[in-house]
């Protein structure tokens, strides 16, 4: 089955930047891609950025010049740079793994930007 262990959530100020990781155990599952989603309080969970088997990178509009999602070699490791962050960042923000049929869902950890 599928483990996701993430870190690297914290209590920034405006315009600093957090980096995120993701340790995955993915065996036994095809992985079509990995991504990051956020949850807001009150909102739906949402994509924040992907990548696929074969290496291909999807972002959401709100983070395109920002956020930097990548893998290690091993293909089990996900971090995502998040630079220039503002209020509207704050989130949870969960490891994500699909293969094709479901999503797997890491534990989340709590990204808060504020002055």
């Amino acid at each position: 089955q599928v483990q996701l262990v993430e870190s690297g959530g914290d209590l920034v100020q405006p315009g600093r930047s957090l980096r995120l990781s993701c340790v995955a155990s993915v065996s036994g599952v095809n992985v079509v891609y990995m991504g990051w989603y956020r949850q807001a309080p009150g909102n739906r969970r949402e994509l924040v950025a992907r990548i696929t088997n074969v290496g291909i990178v999807q972002y959401a509009d709100s983070v395109k010049g920002r956020f930097t999602i990548s893998r290690d070699y091993a293909k089990n490791t996900l971090f995502l740079q998040m630079n220039s962050l503002g209020p509207e960042d704050t989130a949870i923000y969960y490891c994500n793994v699909n293969d094709r049929s479901r999503d797997y869902w890491g534990q989340g950890t709590q990204v808060t930007v504020s002055s």
